[in-house]
């Protein structure tokens, strides 16, 4: 782990007839180099240290204990040395597509906690997520995969939505609670469907995420949907019809698979999801 500055931008701003001379953001990597004959399938990559973190430091509904894992040097540690282990999976390695997709989505949940633990205490991820200048924790915290880094941008974008499993979206977790919850154990090949298939029905069994009215064929639904739209479907009614197994209700899955109600988007919520300790 390390901290380097990514070099220095020119930037010309007409700001009082002077030029302003701005430096980029700082980058911060994780995980660890690893020689490429020592790399392995992401199938062999074994996630069950991220399991018991999970855990230990996150309840039912998907709220993180980050107050007590900022305190604790071991659980600090047991995650650092995950993403370590994360660093030994050849991305260029044959895996089953349920491996890869497991393992990016762990990684993903994995650096996204420990960007928001050296930051924490913090109200919201987007404190921490600058749109020009300075640190941007999508773009600037990188995680070492097989001698390459990624940032959560990159993961989210660049791979886990190449993939064709628009569930992802209910699987990875921006440590806000307008995402879906953090789910308390990892994500495993062997398990992966049913896992993701849970989330999604999870997420719309959600008044934040997911409201319908029959009589006026309306359905209002997390802004997740627009974001990452064509994720789903071509058009509206494709993806009401992708999301419509997962729905709470019959009617709601009636309405949503009929192609003809009216789509509006909910607020999103991005306070951290953060699991509050009360006093004695």
């Amino acid at each position: 782990m390390r901290n380097r500055l990514s070099g220095l931008m020119l930037v010309l701003a007409a700001w009082c007839g002077e030029e302003a001379v701005v430096e980029a953001a700082e980058t911060w990597t994780v995980g660890r180099e690893v020689p490429a004959g020592e790399l392995v399938s992401m199938d062999q990559v074994d996630h069950r240290p991220w399991d018991a973190l999970l855990k230990r430091r996150v309840d039912a509904q998907g709220r993180v204990d980050y107050t007590g894992w900022k305190a604790s040097a071991a659980d600090q540690q047991a995650l650092d040395q995950y993403l370590a282990a994360l660093s030994a999976a050849g991305p260029r390695l044959a895996a089953s597509l349920q491996g890869r997709v497991a393992f990016w989505i762990n990684a993903y949940n994995a650096l996204t906690i420990r960007g928001i633990l050296r930051e924490y205490p913090t109200a919201s991820i987007r404190n921490h997520t600058a749109a020009l200048f300075g640190y941007n924790i999508w773009k600037h915290l990188l995680l070492r995969v097989g001698g390459e880094e990624y940032s959560l941008d990159a993961i989210e974008h660049q791979v886990l939505r190449k993939m064709g499993e628009p569930r992802i979206h209910f699987a990875i977790v921006c440590a806000s609670a307008g995402c879906p919850p953090l789910r308390n154990e990892a994500y495993q090949s062997d398990r992966l469907d049913g896992q993701l298939t849970e989330n999604a029905r999870a997420f719309f069994a959600s008044p934040a995420r997911f409201a319908y009215d029959v009589r006026q064929r309306r359905i209002e639904v997390s802004p997740i949907l627009k974001w990452f739209a064509k994720d789903f479907g071509a058009d509206a009614a494709a993806q009401m019809a992708t999301i419509a197994p997962y729905l709470p209700t019959a009617e709601a899955r009636e309405l949503a698979a009929g192609g003809q109600a009216r789509v509006s988007y909910l607020d999103y919520d991005w306070s951290l999801n953060e699991r509050k300790t009360l006093p004695r």
